[in-house]
């Protein structure tokens, strides 16, 4: 495949290893755009097979004289990949992903199975759950929730925002669902999902496909800042060479600044050059690259240029001054600034050169509007070259730096950096943004990613690693109750993962626990009562039996060397247990109550150390519920939860009791003396069983067993639980009156056990005792040997 002006171009062929050149196919649609495409293929089986990988993929089956279209799932295409055993396997990539055919093209995989998407920037919104923003690669806008409350971020949760596959987007403070979305070509459009419209609001609506930049009035770069202002939501800055502002959603648009580039006229030809001409928009030069308001000062706006210059204006844009650092390399990509939010003359500004072959970090930091420059990169190697900086929030000089390998974080204002890599993929972080206690990354072919709380990074010193223990404190929990982290709705490769549901607490051990060392981490209450315990030495409690391949029960918390993370679902402690009975599909009525907003305590114990540290509750900001509602719904989940716990203690001395009988019975010499003793054992017996059964239905052993073995009192009692707590609701009326009648039912199915314990048991413990037998007791509530009862069953 030559590229040359035409006719000369297209593909050539040579049978006698390149001693001669036969033009047979001047087709165009086999060598446009030939510096970013132009992939020829040779099948390895057949030589007059040949591929041609474009804008659209192309076979030919008679040595490239004729070619037919084949229909990957998307355009765009960079390279092939032939099975040399079996031609019919081939892997396309594109600008969408990576496509498998095994029938030689005629079906292929999909695309969107895979998370491939490379995205410029990052932006979120004030919804609830917030939203993820994005332009990806040739494959438009999109805004992704944040969570999900089916389990896992489907495709269901996310949607195009108009522009195109390059630029900024930015939603509208006062209502997300207006969004404005830039392009190339200065292509800007404004979003309203209230009525599924885009609207075009350019500022320079003109063709510019061929021409180059410098006969535009205007030169807007691939990815043209977009940027609302945080002191009034009705101003919108769009970026060219020159700054510009609308109030009115970009019916009118103003210049607030003269040319703030270098507007060298020789970097502004057509690119191509003499051989093939391709000007897209998306090569233009000397343009505005970065913009950042201060979020403190208003009017005060910094401004970078992909030719290396940097500039302030302290008055909206009336006076514009040149503050380009000093000993930056002329000619460097000003990527990113960030506005400190902190203080008003802090900018942090990041500098990119890898076009120019130089692939050091460059990082510049200023306290004095400029004035003065200390850049600041220590600790991020070479070829890690920075594209974003941002500094936290709420802290200030905590600072994290999106590079071409990752993520870095500064903990001391950019005097040093460490690589903040967990389990992010090595890859390009083009973009990076802190939403509330979130750090959201926009990756160059891994898609979006999260970091779901950057609370032990705010906290951290140097100090907690000397530390033997030390317990962080939680960032506020919110009372989340749809949505949380399954892996049974994470199963697909297809989804996102939701953040955990619950209070995230994090703390930090300096050597792992010896095993015979317990480490404990209770939930208190405001009052100090420890309402959730959780323990190294305990087991976590199983919903149902486990299957042959199963993973072992693991214990409630396993404490490693370093920082650990805990999720507290924010409930109380379940229900007491039968052991070896479980509820099935019922078995949710029998977890703890959700707790109410509020004041909590968490303390985690590691021997003989201790620290207990504050925790909020807050209520879903979706949610408009009273708080007394809320103390009302948790006072008769509490209820229920009371009245289950009595059922079960009950039937847990039920089996005690007859665990001890029948024991007894079996070590009972056969004589005519003892058949008395037996047989009075199992009259006994059958009692116990009679009362147990109307309390619990031990037949139910699999998911819909209740449909044929009748529940019992716990399985109607742990049903009207999961009624109850279906949502942030005080309970219904319904809902109490049956309480009150499942109370009714269950006070006279205890009251049996308690005449059986005064008159049947009692008479054989009388008789046992006449026989000087050991006596059989009645164990304290709550106080039941597993093994005993499992014999019993």
């Amino acid at each position: 495949m030559i590229e040359a002006r035409n006719p000369e171009g297209g593909l050539y062929r040579s049978e006698d290893g390149g001693e001669s050149w036969e033009f047979i196919n001047p087709s165009h649609s086999l060598w446009q755009r030939p510096w970013y495409y132009m992939h020829i293929i040779a099948d390895p089986q057949d030589e007059n097979v040949v591929y041609v990988m474009d804008v659209d993929s192309y076979k030919s089956t008679d040595g490239g004289r004729l070619f037919n279209r084949i229909k990957v799932p998307h355009g765009d295409n960079h390279g092939l990949w032939i099975d040399p055993k079996d031609t019919r396997r081939m892997i396309a990539s594109n600008d969408g992903g990576v496509t498998v055919t095994l029938d030689g093209g005629k079906n292929w995989s999909r695309e969107d199975n895979q998370p491939t998407a490379q995205f410029y920037h990052v932006t979120t919104d004030n919804a609830v759950p917030y939203r993820v923003y994005g332009s990806q690669q040739d494959s438009g806008t999109v805004a992704i929730a944040s969570r999900s409350d089916d389990g896992s971020i489907d495709r269901s949760d996310w949607y195009d925002v108009g522009g195109g596959e390059a630029g900024y987007i930015a939603p509208y403070p006062l209502d997300p669902s207006i969004v404005y979305a830039a392009d190339y070509q200065g292509n800007i459009t404004r979003y309203d999902r209230h009525i599924g419209q885009v609207k075009s609001i350019t500022e320079q609506p003109e063709l510019s496909d061929a021409y180059g930049a410098a006969k535009l009035d205007h030169r807007f770069q691939w990815t043209a800042p977009v940027l609302i202002s945080s002191h009034d939501p009705n101003t919108l800055y769009h970026a060219a060479e020159r700054l510009f502002k609308t109030t009115d959603g970009g019916v009118h648009w103003q210049a607030i600044s003269p040319d703030l580039t270098r507007n060298d006229k020789t970097k502004q030809t057509v690119s191509g050059g003499d051989i093939t001409l391709d000007d897209s928009g998306t090569e233009y030069y000397d343009t505005i690259f970065a913009l950042a308001e201060s979020p403190i000062t208003q009017g005060l706006l910094w401004v970078g240029t992909d030719d290396g210059l940097v500039q302030l204006t302290r008055d909206e844009g009336k006076t514009w001054t040149n503050i380009t650092p000093k000993d930056l390399p002329e000619w460097s990509r000003i990527s990113q600034i960030e506005a400190s939010p902190h203080d008003a003359g802090t900018a942090y500004v990041a500098a990119d050169r890898h076009q120019s072959d130089d692939l050091k970090p460059y990082i510049y930091k200023t306290t004095d509007y400029g004035a003065t420059w200390t850049r600041i990169n220590n600790g991020i190697p070479d070829g890690a070259f920075v594209r974003a900086v941002r500094e936290d929030p709420k802290k200030p000089g905590l600072l994290y730096a999106g590079t071409e390998s990752g993520v870095f974080v500064s903990f001391n204002d950019g005097a040093d950096w460490r690589s903040l890599k967990l389990n992010l993929p090595t890859t390009p972080v083009h973009d990076l943004v802190v939403k509330d206690n979130d750090l959201v990354v926009a990756t160059h072919g891994r898609a979006f990613w999260i970091l779901d709380d950057i609370g032990p990074l705010r906290q951290f010193s140097d100090d907690v690693a000397k530390k033997d223990l030390y317990s962080y404190t939680p960032d506020p929990a919110y009372r989340i109750q749809a949505g949380g982290e399954s892996e049974e709705h994470h199963s697909s490769k297809r989804t996102g993962q939701n953040p955990p549901a619950g209070a995230v607490i994090y703390f930090y051990v300096k050597d792992v626990p010896k095993d015979e060392t317990e480490t404990k981490l209770e939930i208190l209450d405001s009052s100090g009562k420890v309402i959730r315990k959780f323990s190294s030495a305990q087991t976590e409690a199983l919903d149902e039996p486990p299957g042959p391949d199963d993973k072992k029960p693991e214990k409630e918390i396993k404490p490693e060397a370093g920082l650990n993370r805990f999720v507290w679902d924010l409930r109380y402690e379940q229900a007491h247990r039968v052991p070896g009975y479980y509820l099935w599909e019922y078995n949710s009525g029998a977890k703890g109550a959700v707790a109410v907003p509020g004041n909590y305590q968490v303390r985690v114990t590691v021997g003989g150390q201790s620290q207990t540290v504050p925790l909020e509750i807050k209520l879903d900001p979706r949610v408009k519920v009273s708080q007394a509602d809320l103390v009302q719904q948790f006072a008769m989940l509490a209820q229920i939860q009371d009245e289950l716990n009595h059922v079960y203690d009950v039937v847990n001395q039920i089996q005690d009791v007859r665990s001890q009988v029948q024991g007894l019975k079996r070590r009972l010499p056969e004589s005519a003396s003892t058949k008395a003793i037996a047989n009075s054992a199992d009259e006994l017996d059958k009692k116990l069983v009679a009362v147990r059964d109307q309390l619990v239905n031990l037949s139910i052993s699999a998911n819909e067993d209740s449909l044929a073995y009748p529940p019992q009192i716990d399985a109607k009692l742990a049903y009207l639980a999961m009624d109850v707590g279906t949502a942030d609701a005080a309970p219904t009326d319904a809902e109490q009156l049956q309480f009150e009648k499942l109370k009714r039912q269950s006070a006279a199915l205890l009251s049996s056990w308690d005449q059986l314990q005064q008159h049947d048991l009692a008479g054989f413990q009388k008789l046992t005792a006449q026989s000087n037998l050991s006596t059989v007791v009645v164990p304290p509530a709550g106080k039941i040997a597993e093994e005993q009862i499992l014999e019993a069953h």
